[in-house]
């Protein structure tokens, strides 16, 4: 008889990718996956791109901590997508549950915690986000990506134990010539990588644009700069190369990078530390991922393994003068990034799941 696993997470590629790097090990071992989400977002994209598992969607809704009229309708959403899920795990019968959080999340953690299905959290930004401080009440085990990671709840934190990263192994297998031919660059000029999440950042994607002259006089420039945001009137510029996304290919675009100028959520940071490539980081300053994204950035600036500029701070001179302060000390900070080992992650929450899952 298989054993079943439901995992759930979304709304950005942040609480999708850890999951997927999971879920890609169980199937080798022969487990039925299941994965709740929600009907739109971007984790029914990147989900149902994979054959074996079958993908479940419930309603959701965003709790906001500002007033607004969407939080009745909302909450009224997350009540119906609560017992959607609870249903949903009737009918599956998973031995366990595995969240990356996301509001998604929320109900279908909920739902394990009626049914008694063991259910793991994992946290991957240093300052919990709400919805899995919701969550947490209803997990056996809430798993934390950052050792720092704190919760102000007795209960709550006796639940809580350091796995570290769950990164991708692939990413070590690009090459920096297979890069530079992809993007048509020559190796006697350094490359710097600009990227804006999974949606992409229209700021950065501006602000780019806007330094180009000044970063092409010491750079060649690989730009990720989000769906149906590639501006073609840039293609003129010797050096720079636009793409909308890159799947196969970010392997081989990380490997050939000299400075990498990112967002700051958790997956993407801990990829470009367990590759010791040096980053500029631009946090965002609003939205429901700004508390998250502003403490990673703070904590990797502390740690030495990047620099940061603010995103209200953020202009031409400022954005030349952060990347070119990274790349004359890429050496202070590769050394730092190497001295860390970003530990074996996904082979404890593997266990983990397991050992909960087991009847």
């Amino acid at each position: 008889m298989k054993q079943v696993v439901v995992f759930t997470g979304g709304g950005s590629a942040g609480h999708v990718t850890a999951n997927l790097v999971l879920i890609s090990k169980l199937l080798q071992e022969g487990w039925e996956i299941h994965y709740i989400g929600s009907k739109n977002g971007i984790e029914r994209r990147l989900v149902g791109e994979l054959e074996q598992v079958r993908y479940h969607a419930v309603a959701t809704g965003k709790l906001r901590r500002y007033w607004s009229w969407q939080n009745l309708t909302d909450i009224f959403r997350l009540i119906l997508g609560i017992f959607q899920a609870y249903g949903l795990l009737f009918r599956i019968k998973p031995g366990v549950v595995f969240s990356l959080g996301g509001f998604v999340s929320v109900p279908v953690v909920i739902g394990a915690g009626w049914r008694n299905i063991p259910a793991l959290i994992l946290e991957p930004d240093l300052h919990p986000g709400l919805a899995n401080r919701i969550s947490v009440r209803y997990a056996q085990t809430f798993c934390t990506t950052f050792e720092e990671t704190k919760i102000d709840n007795k209960r709550a934190a006796a639940k809580m134990k350091f796995i570290g990263p769950v990164v991708r192994e692939d990413l070590n297998k690009g090459t920096r010539e297979r890069g530079l031919d992809l993007c048509g660059f020559t190796a006697e000029q350094p490359v710097l990588l600009v990227m804006g999440g999974s949606q992409g950042a229209e700021r950065i994607n501006r602000l780019t644009r806007a330094a180009l002259p000044g970063l092409l006089e010491r750079f060649q420039v690989v730009h990720i700069c989000g769906k149906g945001k590639m501006d073609l009137s840039y293609s003129y510029y010797e050096g720079y190369k636009q793409f909308e996304f890159v799947q196969q290919e970010l392997a081989d675009i990380l490997a050939m990078s000299d400075v990498i100028v990112s967002r700051a959520g958790s997956g993407a940071i801990h990829e470009c530390l367990s590759l010791h490539k040096p980053m500029l980081l631009i946090p965002h300053s609003s939205g429901g991922s700004r508390m998250g994204q502003i403490r990673n950035a703070q904590h990797f600036w502390n740690k030495g393994y990047a620099e940061l500029l603010l995103e209200e701070k953020m202009n031409v001179p400022a954005f030349l003068r952060s990347v070119e302060k990274v790349y004359n000390n890429r050496s202070f900070y590769e050394d730092n990034m190497r001295a860390i080992d970003t530990g074996h992650a996904a082979e404890q929450i593997l266990e983990l799941i397991s050992k909960a899952g087991s009847p």
